[in-house]
């Protein structure tokens, strides 16, 4: 079985032009993001090189890496006119990347098409991706759930991860972004799949961003507030973008090392030594990436 990451972007040319013909956010202005709810951000052509980055996949030990749409880009939350010539774009250039890529598929949550997620998913999508922010409560996961029933029937996982950064007026810090309304997303996504999602799809594997903000270690306080006694999902997974040996250490500890799966976010983030041992690195890197993407039953059969 081959090691995964199952968090990088790689934006395609389809998309790169696609956002340099737009003159609201988000758009590209040469290699300058613009975006509502964040300052210009200076893109690194060399990052969307996929000849490049073929060779990081490589460096970091890898045989394939899992390309998604970014989500704090807003285009998912964008009208349908707008949205979908954008996710058009992403699908092609995604599409068209050469190994050791494949990737999530993205799709409107502002207004749901769940026939244009199949039609997607038919290209060889490994699943699909949405932002935290879309399912964030009982009202996102009743929008969605469309989206979620095409995943359960095909049996292809969802992978959770932050959506647009709120407008903050005044000067923030660069890295405010990153520590606060991200975070805040994904804590939120972990405790209302575990309260709205779970119960509506009860064979959907899901994979959450940067360790679900964090939230697995608050289970010790869940349970004293009534919402269980710590029992872990099996198919509730948390991958690792960003976060180093004592996140990792906590979240092993609430969860065990069965649901835990290698992301880096590249190029935004690096991979880190999570210091858990050569049986956990395989374990995150290997058997659970195959488990999250294929689901327990087609580990049986091998």
């Amino acid at each position: 079985m081959p090691g995964v990451d199952v968090h990088q972007h790689l934006w395609g040319a389809p998309l790169v032009e696609a956002l340099r013909a737009r003159r609201t956010p988000p758009r590209l202005d040469g290699w300058t993001l613009h975006l509502h709810g964040e300052p210009p951000y200076e893109v690194d052509p060399a990052d969307h090189d996929p000849s490049r980055r073929a060779e990081l996949v490589a460096a970091d030990g890898l045989d394939a890496a899992l390309v998604s749409l970014s989500s704090p880009l807003g285009i998912e939350w964008l009208p349908t006119e707008e949205s979908r010539p954008l996710l058009d774009a992403y699908h092609d250039g995604a599409a068209a990347l050469p190994e050791p890529f494949r990737a999530w598929a993205a799709a409107c949550v502002r207004e749901i098409d769940a026939d244009a997620l199949a039609d997607d998913l038919d290209r060889g999508f490994v699943g699909l991706q949405l932002p935290a922010d879309a399912l964030a409560d009982a009202a996102g996961y009743a929008r969605c759930a469309p989206l979620l029933d095409v995943l359960e029937r095909r049996g292809l996982p969802l992978f959770v991860h932050p959506g647009p950064a709120p407008r903050v007026d005044g000067d923030v810090p660069a890295w405010w972004t990153a520590l606060v309304p991200y975070v805040q997303q994904m804590h939120a996504a972990w405790f209302a799949f575990r309260a709205y999602g779970r119960p509506r799809h009860p064979r959907l594997r899901v994979c959450f961003a940067l360790l679900a903000g964090l939230a697995p270690v608050h289970g010790e306080r869940l349970a004293a507030r009534g919402g269980g006694r710590g029992e872990v999902d099996p198919d509730a997974f948390v991958e690792t973008s960003s976060y180093g040996p004592r996140a990792a250490d906590a979240v092993v500890r609430a969860l065990g090392v069965d649901v835990v799966v290698h992301g880096s976010d590249r190029p935004y983030a690096l991979p880190a030594d999570l210091m858990q041992g050569d049986a956990a690195r395989h374990a995150f890197r290997v058997t659970n990436p195959y488990r999250l993407l294929n689901g327990e039953e087609r580990i049986h059969a091998v």
